[in-house]
């Protein structure tokens, strides 16, 4: 199988966890009402043509402000813990890395993934170390259950270009490879795209969408025949790799070194076209000797990936519906309705005319004596049940994330000491601690990365 095709692959694999992301990602920022009903229309559409008027109570998106605040005020306060290794404070200021985590552990959050890249490159800014984070709109990965991400084969995601940076990059010398790039995506841009028109999933793998170019990142764990070489006059060991020319090895080598055929594995990068041009390949130049991808999924088990937002949208759903059906209530319950017999209305007197003087002040009404009597009833919407179920939601929203109104920051009661607050709000960090941990395990694991870079 082509390397091209691996990619494709893992992205094909990977779209049932982009939908859901894009799907937590529209609740999260308010858009909760764009879930398809039976018929292929959106409830938003649904829900008016019934006659109803769709409401949102965005509680979710003040859910994930407030972890991302206590996160923010743990790493910045006076009493913050550093990660240990922790990055060299010019590569943190360059990166403005806090930033960055704070936005990651957002996307944290919403879809459950957390995935920064790492690499040594020359950029605008300056020379050194990069961090970047990299959305999941963009990466794919082979099917992995070990938490530690151990089981790691496959990995990379999708850049998008000018051709102009393409050349620059990986021809920058011009010439004849300059010409062939870019003839290789001019090429794609008159014959069409490279999947058919209704296959949305391929589209956004090989096309960015603009006039940009997509450029396929791709990191594989390859087997590598190597000679384990011993130094014997200095003791030192190191790996040489078989070229498959034995002869020009041994010539190579100084004397007095001992070697042996061995195999061992190696990440190796391949920046491809959407054709499966090879622009650039090597191995891992790394210290750490891996791919430049710090990854983590919670929880992982079997694989699957569930995110905090996931947990909460049945109750927000349920919120969004009671308001909207309270709403509707009132808006229908009739109100100050004013009954008027036909026989009462007076020669010339019509009922636009006296409803009209009925709703202005000092207004004088003439009826006809002895007939039917004009009078006005007042009855309230009855939506006690729907209050009293609005009121049971919105506490099983806090105990369900285990975001308490403590940990949010809301104004207790009056009835509610000190301590029995600062107890709510350490109980609420407990309940989130799994998750906020498993966070800063990935922020190590960048740690890691970074300082072996």
């Amino acid at each position: 199988m082509k390397y091209i095709d691996l990619a494709l692959k893992a992205w094909r694999e990977g779209e049932p966890l982009r939908a859901r992301r894009r799907r937590y990602k529209d609740y999260t920022y308010g858009r909760q009402w764009n879930d398809p009903g039976a018929d292929g229309e959106s409830e938003h559409d649904s829900a008016l043509r019934s006659g109803f008027r769709p409401h949102t109570n965005n509680l979710i998106r003040q859910l994930v402000k407030s972890v991302v605040g206590n996160f923010r005020n743990s790493i910045s306060g006076p009493d913050r813990t550093a990660l240990t290794p922790e990055p060299d404070s010019e590569v943190v200021s360059r990166n403005a890395l806090n930033e960055l985590d704070c936005r990651m552990l957002e996307e944290f959050l919403i879809s459950g993934c957390a995935v920064q890249r790492v690499v040594a490159e020359r950029r605008l800014a300056g020379d050194g170390i990069w961090i970047d984070n990299v959305s999941p709109e963009s990466f794919f990965i082979n099917r992995f259950t070990d938490p530690r991400g151990l089981d790691i084969e496959l990995i990379g995601m999708l850049h998008s270009m000018s051709l102009r940076e393409i050349l620059m990059r990986f021809a920058p010398e011009g010439g004849r490879r300059a010409s062939r790039i870019a003839s290789a995506y001019n090429g794609m841009r008159h014959n069409g795209p490279l999947c058919p028109l209704g296959d949305s999933v391929g589209r956004s793998f090989f096309e960015t969408g603009d006039s940009r170019c997509r450029v396929i990142e791709l990191w594989t764990l390859e087997s590598r025949s190597v000679y384990r070489c011993h130094d014997t006059s200095t003791g030192r060991y190191f790996l040489a790799r078989d070229e498959g020319k034995d002869g020009g090895l041994s010539d190579r080598l100084p004397a007095g070194i001992v070697r042996k055929r061995s195999t061992t594995l190696r990440w190796h990068c391949r920046m491809m076209t959407p054709e499966g041009m090879i622009l650039d390949e090597f191995d891992s130049p790394y210290r750490h000797s891996l791919h430049p991808f710090a990854v983590k999924f919670y929880p992982l088990i079997d694989g699957e990936v569930h995110s905090l937002v996931e947990d909460i949208i049945d109750q927000q759903r349920t919120v969004n519906r009671l308001i909207t059906l309270i709403d509707h209530i009132m808006s229908v319950s009739a109100k100050g309705a004013l009954l008027v017999p036909s026989d009462s209305l007076p020669p010339g007197l019509t009922l636009d005319m006296l409803g009209k003087l009925w709703s202005r002040p000092n207004s004088v009404i003439p009826y006809v004596p002895g007939k039917g009597e004009i009078r006005q009833t007042i009855g309230g919407g009855e939506c006690a049940g729907a209050y009293q179920l609005l009121n049971l939601q919105m506490q099983l929203f806090s105990q369900i994330s285990g975001v308490s109104g403590a940990l949010q920051g809301q104004i207790a009661n009056s009835n509610t000491s000190a301590a029995l607050y600062e107890a709510q709000f350490r109980n609420s960090s407990i309940a989130i601690l799994d998750l906020t941990d498993s966070f800063n395990a990935f922020r190590a694991a960048r740690n890691r990365l970074i300082t072996t870079s």
